[in-house]
Order: C-alpha cells, then structure tokens, then sequence
C-alpha cells in the first residue's frame, strides 16, 4: 500500500499549490502550470549572465525548478492514481509545504556553491571575491523570502546553514561537476512526505534523480556564465553606496 505521513497541524494551501491542484484535472496543463509556478516557462529566454543580478535570478530560479520537479514528481511516482486525492488531505499539504522549501533550500545551496566554483574556474586570485558575489547572492534571496508561514520551524536554521556553507568553502576546490550536489539530493530522501520504509526502498533511485535533473542546470550554467563580465559588475559596484549585493544581509 502506498501511503504518505501526516502531520499534527497542517499549514493552509498556498495559492501556488491550489493552482497545480486545478490544473491536475487538466492533465495537459499541468506541465505548464508548474513551469510557471517554478518561474521556468517557454517564453523566457535565457540571457547571458554578465552581472550579479543575471546570477542571483539564475541560483533562485533554477533552485526552484529542481526543488519542485522532484518533490512532486517523487511524490507523484509512489502515489500513483491517489496523487490529486492527496491535496485533498490537510496534512498531506502541510508536509508537502515544509518539504517544498526545505528541499528549495537545499537546491540553493548546491547551485551556489557551482556557480561559486565556475566564477573561481581557473582563477584562484579571484577566490574571495568570488565567495563574496555568491554569498551576497544567497543572502539577498533568502532575505527576499523571509521566513514563510508554510516553511515549518527549521526553515530559519536550515537558511543559516546555508550561509554557513557558503561562508566556509574553499572555492578553488570546486570541481566542474556534480560533487557540489551534496545536499539535494539527500534533502529529498529526508523530507519527502512519503513513509520511511518507502524512502529506503527507493533511497537509491531519488538520489540519483536529483543528481540527473542537475545535469542540464551545470550546463546551462557553463555556458551562459560570464565570470569576468559578474566580476567586473561586482568591481564596479563596490564604489557604489546603497548596493544591496554588494553588501550581504543575514537570512533569520
């Protein structure tokens, strides 16, 4: 039997999620829906990214596309036919909400210490500045999202945890693959509102799920990347008073 956990005191539907639970009845919709609910439709055109805003909208963007494609499709995958039964259940939608952002933040935290390594890619000089253009990202994005309702209560020790990461990486160790990718993948496992005797039989698979939806977003990332264009923007900057990625806040 196919069973997901509850929790003690669910958290309302975010109207994101009551969009993709409509669109379940419209099968044809719901890839659409959720590319627009990751902010990852057609239409947009990927820029070059030449300066630390492009780099900032890529970590938060593409976190939020491999967080929600393998939390739902995890889910979706061991629900089978019971999936659209699930948003029915408010426990089902509390779990699946605090998973959402702590696998969001995971994400975040893989994809920027990547793009931290590409910016360092062969230039060891530029390491610390380097480290200050992807913590300033990070530090940004997470004060952006605050703290949200639907997070549950480790959402601000998990951000911290984040920072920390970042704060502490030796960049010019960052190999041009996937080993940055160490915290998804098993975030996924952790979180996922799916039974734990479920998730050691499938342990396996979801791991290397998550490291395969990775591989498109590393090459996206080698090839619109401009390190030396994101490094003068930051060089630029840093004369500029006022310039919130020139100066990191603290998530909390």
């Amino acid at each position: 039997m196919r069973r997901v956990k509850q929790v003690e005191q669910p958290e309302a539907l975010s109207t994101g999620l009551a969009e993709m639970l409509r669109a379940l009845r419209r099968p044809r919709e719901l890839w659409s829906t959720i590319r627009d609910y990751v902010g990852m439709g057609r239409s947009r055109r990927r820029q070059p990214i030449v300066d630390r805003d492009g780099l900032k909208q890529f970590l938060e963007t593409r976190a939020s596309h491999v967080a929600q494609t393998s939390l739902y499709g995890y889910v979706r995958t061991r629900a089978g036919m019971r999936y659209p039964e699930l948003f029915h259940d408010d426990g089902f939608i509390g779990s699946i909400n605090v998973a959402k952002w702590q696998m969001w933040l995971a994400c975040l935290s893989d994809l920027a210490v990547f793009a931290g390594g590409l910016l360092t890619r062969d230039r060891p000089e530029v390491a610390a500045r380097a480290g200050a253009i992807v913590h300033a990202a990070v530090s940004q994005i997470l004060a952006e999202t605050g703290t949200p309702s639907d997070a549950g209560p480790a959402f601000p020790d998990t951000a911290r945890a984040v920072l920390a990461r970042i704060e502490a990486c030796d960049w010019t160790t960052v190999s041009d693959d996937g080993e940055a990718f160490v915290e998804s993948p098993p975030a996924l496992v952790r979180w996922a509102p799916i039974v734990d005797e479920l998730k050691q039989v499938d342990e396996p698979i979801v791991l290397n799920s998550v490291r395969f939806r990775w591989q498109e977003i590393r090459r996206n990332l080698r090839d619109l990347l401009d390190p030396a264009a994101v490094l003068r923007d930051a060089e630029a900057a840093t004369a500029e008073p006022g310039d919130s990625l020139a100066r990191p806040s603290t998530a909390g």
